[in-house]
């Protein structure tokens, strides 16, 4: 089962409301009995909730004055739900939060800044780069649990029929895409219109949608028109897949990958267990990871994702002491490790990269190019930035406008959404 990331996970283009949050948490305890702590998590109910569930046993045995009351709530549903509860009342003490939610909730004050307390007593342990995306204005409001990026996943098998390497630049990709096409038969690359998935075109050429830091909308400049007419020249030619701007793209392009109809696409770690379940990857060794190419600016760069948890500012002092002791465990090196092995996901921490962990190619694989993986800038609306992206993109890679109107439209769009950034 997919864990429904594609539109989704990636865009996590929620408006927010202008509403502060609140300080109600009256919930689940008294003086004499241990303190009850809500944890909204938020992955996927079938898949991987089962881990989280196995681990809270193991922390309510370990810390008898701490229960925890788990809830399940639906990824695409949470951010909105959270918004509203810290509104009000209800909200959780700890969520799942996902990486782009960080600085819309800390800027209106729903979560705890945790540096200095239990939940951050391993700050140094963890990536940088992934406790950079955990930050706003200074402060860390969360802890990274499971982490992600995206990079060029390859049939070891087809490239090694057609005699070529992983490429390292997009003009590579497209060389290696002809020529697995004329030794196999087999399309070499199938690219996505996901505005994600071109995210990494623009850190190719050293640009991205906004400059956050000069508060200036920069995705109809000279370097992103250079970045998205790459990736748009990749949807034609030998060995390129056309454009599927169908709603079932994702899953076309994923099924045909996992079954051996085409050599290579861009993906990330969340499909790792799915990878395995097609017929050209039951021998899981034959799944190639690389860093995802590079642009003319010389550098490779793909998109952070992931999860981290916060603390909910609202709650009273004991739910928090509760909920920081809470986090410090579920994101500790041995559980980060339990829950790689069970769910195949990305440990944020490298001491939690055991041999047993690493043993799975997939998370291997990935754990080398998280270095490739950029943090997102600390800018509340930046994750609603790909919605105006995922409306013009489909209709660019699919003939029915140019690429210098999709990006004025998108321009316009992003416009609104940063309406004191300059053009």
């Amino acid at each position: 089962m997919r864990r429904g990331i594609a539109a989704t996970a990636l865009v996590a283009s929620l408006a927010l409301a202008a509403t502060a949050c609140g300080g109600d948490d009256d919930g689940g305890s008294d003086s004499s009995g241990p303190v009850t702590i809500t944890w909204w998590d938020t992955s996927n109910a079938t898949n991987e909730a089962p881990t989280y569930q196995a681990l809270i046993k193991q922390f309510e045995a370990a810390n008898k004055d701490v229960k925890v009351k788990y809830v399940n709530v639906q990824f695409d549903q949470a951010q909105n739900k959270f918004d509203t509860a810290a509104g009000s009342k209800g909200a959780p003490d700890v969520l799942r939060s996902e990486v782009g939610w960080t600085p819309a909730f800390a800027k209106k004050g729903c979560f705890l800044p945790l540096d200095g307390t239990e939940a951050l007593a391993d700050k140094d342990k963890f990536k940088s780069n992934l406790i950079e995306q955990a930050q706003y204005e200074g402060k860390t409001y969360g802890v990274p649990l499971v982490t992600d990026t995206l990079a060029l996943v390859y049939n070891k098998q087809l490239f090694a029929k057609a005699g070529v390497q992983p490429p390292k630049t997009w003009d590579e990709l497209k060389t290696a895409a002809a020529t697995v096409k004329a030794k196999t038969g087999v399309d070499g690359y199938w690219g996505s219109t996901q505005a994600y998935y071109a995210q990494s075109f623009l850190y190719g050429e050293g640009t991205d949608t906004v400059d956050a830091g000069a508060k200036k909308i920069t995705v109809n400049s000279a370097a992103a028109k250079k970045a998205y007419g790459t990736w748009l020249s990749l949807f034609s030619g030998k060995g390129l897949h056309k454009a599927d701007t169908t709603a079932d793209a994702y899953a076309h392009i994923q099924d045909a990958f996992v079954n051996g109809k085409v050599a290579a696409i861009i993906q990330g770690p969340w499909e790792i267990t799915n990878f395995y379940k097609g017929s050209a990857f039951a021998d899981k060794s034959n799944l190639g990871i690389a860093t995802v190419p590079a642009g003319s600016a010389g550098k490779a760069g793909a998109p952070t994702g992931g999860h981290n948890l916060s603390v909910y500012a609202g709650s009273d002092s004991a739910h928090q002491k509760a909920a920081l002791k809470f986090v410090n465990f579920m994101t500790s090196a041995k559980s980060q490790s339990t829950i790689a092995l069970k769910n195949s996901t990305l440990p944020t921490r490298d001491d939690a990269y055991t041999d047993q962990v690493k043993a799975d190619p997939g998370i291997a694989g990935y754990q080398t190019v998280l270095s490739a993986a950029q943090p997102r800038p600390a800018l509340p609306e930046y994750s609603s930035l790909w919605g105006p992206l995922d409306t013009e993109l489909p209709k660019i890679a699919g003939g029915k406008e140019s690429l210098d109107k999709g990006l004025s439209n998108a321009e316009v769009a992003i416009a609104k959404l940063v309406p004191d950034f300059s053009k």
